[in-house]
Formats: structure tokens, C-alpha cells, sequence
């Protein structure tokens, strides 16, 4: 993993990577630099044997506020198509391990559809989320418009994306956007500590539950219930599923392997 990131600060955790987001001065708000080096650090994360999840913040004031606009304000359709760091949102999603979103502050634009690229989302109580790129002429373009809609429901996804609606992490909670709502000063830890949780149970049961879950969000239900039946058989040739069966019947901790 790179030493030299100058955008990101990382972290391990025990069982668990953080990354920063690290541009206090201008809200952390994300360019490609950013991206690109926050998809990079993930990636080394997801490869890494010894992280069993990961967790992305920024700082209390704001996990991001947005995409740059300066780095966009003066590209046309053919700059954005070519040069565009948007499917980086979506390597985001693939990853294997499952990825925490702690997020305080202003977390909107880009900003919010980097939380919902994650796996799950704990925020702190002075969190604000919102898609107000209307006010720019655009609409959301790394999945605002899909995740959220998914999330939220239909109507209030309209409220926000046309008229700049902002969720309060309370409100947010409510409609199902994120996990739980946590005060200011334990929102990261609480984050890290729920990843630490997950790390620490049998990894391909992890994954495959992720990939499963990810597939009934994004398919039809005909299509994601074969999804999770192939994966629930797929499980019974690990070695992790025999440790689990035979811990639970003799009444002890299992020995995870990820095998």
C-alpha cells in the first residue's frame, strides 16, 4: 500500500482498514485524486488476507460535501464521458469485504452517494445528507438517483434530487438511508467496532452474504433467490461452515479460517 496518498489517511485497526478522507479546507470534498486513491487503498485492503472489513470517514465537520466543482465546471459531455472517475464508485461496490460508511457532518452530492456505494452507514447525530446538485443545473451522476431512490422510496428520492431536500441523521435513519445514528463523539467507534464484528466471522460467509444481498437490492426477486441458493450450497464445501456446525454443537467459539 502506498506510503505517499495525498488526499487519504489509512489505518488498521486489528482485523479492520479505515481510510480518511483528508481535505478538511474545503469539506473533503472529492476530486479524482481523491477517488482514485481512495479505490486504491480499498482494493489493497479487500486483497489483504488479515483485514476482514472496511471503514470509510472523514472528519466530524464533514465526511464529504461533495464532488469538486472546480474540477468539473468547465468540462463538456465528451470530457465528462472520457475522463469521468464515476466508475470508481461502482469498483467501490465490488469489493468483497464489506465497507462501513462513518459519516458526521455534511455528507452530500457525491458525498452522499460515496456513503451509499457502502455496504452500511453509521452516522453521527450532527450528520446531514442531501443530493443539491439541482442548484447546479445537474442531477446526481454516481448512482444519487438509483441508490437513494432504492433506499428512500420513490417519493422523498424526488423531494431531495428536485427541490434540495437534506435528511437530518435522525430523518435518515427513519427511512432506511443508514444503520444507526451514534453521538459525535462515538460515531467512528462505533463504526470500527461494527466492523470489527463482522471481521471477525467466517469470511466466506461474509462475502457470499454481501454479494447475495447486493444482487436482491440491484435484480429481481426470482433472480436474487437462485443468487442466494447457489451460495448458500456453495458454502457447505468450506471448511468454515464444518468448524461453525460442529462449534455450535459442542457449545464453543469457532475457529474461523476463511476456507
Amino acid at each position: 500500500m502506498s506510503a505517499n496518498y495525498e488526499t487519504i489517511l489509512i489505518e488498521i485497526h486489528q482485523q479492520v482498514g479505515l481510510v480518511r478522507i483528508n481535505r478538511p479546507k474545503v469539506r473533503n470534498a472529492l476530486n479524482s485524486t481523491v477517488l482514485h486513491e481512495l479505490i486504491d487503498a480499498l482494493e489493497t485492503f479487500d486483497q489483504n488476507p488479515e483485514i476482514g472489513a472496511m471503514v470509510i470517514t472523514g472528519d466530524d465537520q464533514a465526511f464529504a460535501g461533495g464532488a469538486d466543482i472546480k474540477e468539473m465546471a468547465d468540462a463538456s459531455a465528451v470530457d465528462m464521458l472520457t475522463r469521468s472517475h464515476i466508475p470508481l464508485f461502482d469498483r467501490l461496490q465490488g469489493l468483497h469485504k464489506p465497507v462501513i460508511a462513518a459519516v458526521s457532518g455534511w455528507c452530500l452530492g457525491g458525498g452522499n452517494e460515496l456513503a451509499m456505494s457502502a455496504d452500511m452507514i453509521v452516522a453521527s447525530e450532527t450528520a446531514r445528507f442531501g443530493q443539491p446538485e439541482i442548484n447546479l443545473g445537474v442531477i446526481p451522476g454516481a448512482g444519487g438517483t438509483q441508490r437513494l431512490t432504492r433506499a428512500v422510496g420513490k417519493a422523498l428520492a424526488m423531494e431531495m434530487v428536485l427541490n434540495n431536500r437534506w435528511l437530518t441523521a435522525e430523518e435518515a435513519q427513519h427511512f432506511g438511508l443508514i444503520n444507526r445514528v451514534i453521538p459525535l463523539e462515538r460515531y467512528l467507534d462505533e463504526a470500527l467496532q461494527l466492523a470489527g464484528e463482522i471481521a471477525a466471522r467466517a469470511p466466506l460467509a461474509v462475502r457470499l452474504g454481501k454479494e447475495a444481498i447486493n444482487h436482491a437490492f440491484e435484480s429481481f426477486l426470482s433472480d436474487g433467490l437462485e443468487d442466494e441458493r447457489r451460495a448458500f450450497y456453495l458454502l457447505f464445501a468450506s471448511q468454515d461452515q464444518k468448524e461453525g456446525m460442529k462449534a455450535f454443537a459442542e457449545k464453543r467459539k469457532a475457529d474461523w479460517k476463511g476456507e
